[in-house]
């Protein structure tokens, strides 16, 4: 299959292929004339890979499970443990969202939205300014 196959039938772009090939994570075979041939057994670590990374799996996650994938001799014990690292940083991530959506929920609702120049989202942005950040951003406004 040439590289357009693959990219069709894993759902994943040329240039998403070419970039895991060049970061060493699939090696299609070549042809004679340097074209890419990709086998079934690329195909399959495409889709797994894209399956990976749609979870939100790094790059570098992603290298170490196609290797346990791969190793037959592997622990589910590994692999679950880089799924549990992988979980509690989303849960990090959405506590820091929920936050986040909460300051700004606050902030919104105090803010009267009108004609007048007081707003307390900008207030809030602007508090609390190392000395450093202020003197350093004073010439880019």
């Amino acid at each position: 299959m040439n590289i357009g196959d693959v990219a069709q039938r894993s759902g994943l772009p040329a240039k998403t292929i070419r970039y895991y090939e060049e970061i060493g994570l699939i090696r299609p075979q070549r042809g004679e004339n340097g074209y890419r041939r990709f086998r079934e057994q690329d195909l399959h670590k495409l889709a797994f890979l894209g399956r990976a990374r749609a979870l939100g799996f790094t790059i570098e996650d992603c290298r170490t499970l196609i290797a346990l994938y791969e190793d037959e001799s592997r622990e589910s014990g590994q692999v679950k443990r880089v799924a549990e690292e992988h979980l509690h940083q989303i849960d990090d991530k959405i506590a820091q969202l929920q936050s986040m959506r909460t300051t700004l929920g606050h902030l919104i609702h105090a803010c009267a939205g009108d004609h007048r120049p007081d707003c307390p989202i900008l207030e809030d942005l602007a508090k609390d300014v190392p000395e450093e950040a202020a003197s350093a951003s004073e010439g880019v406004r």
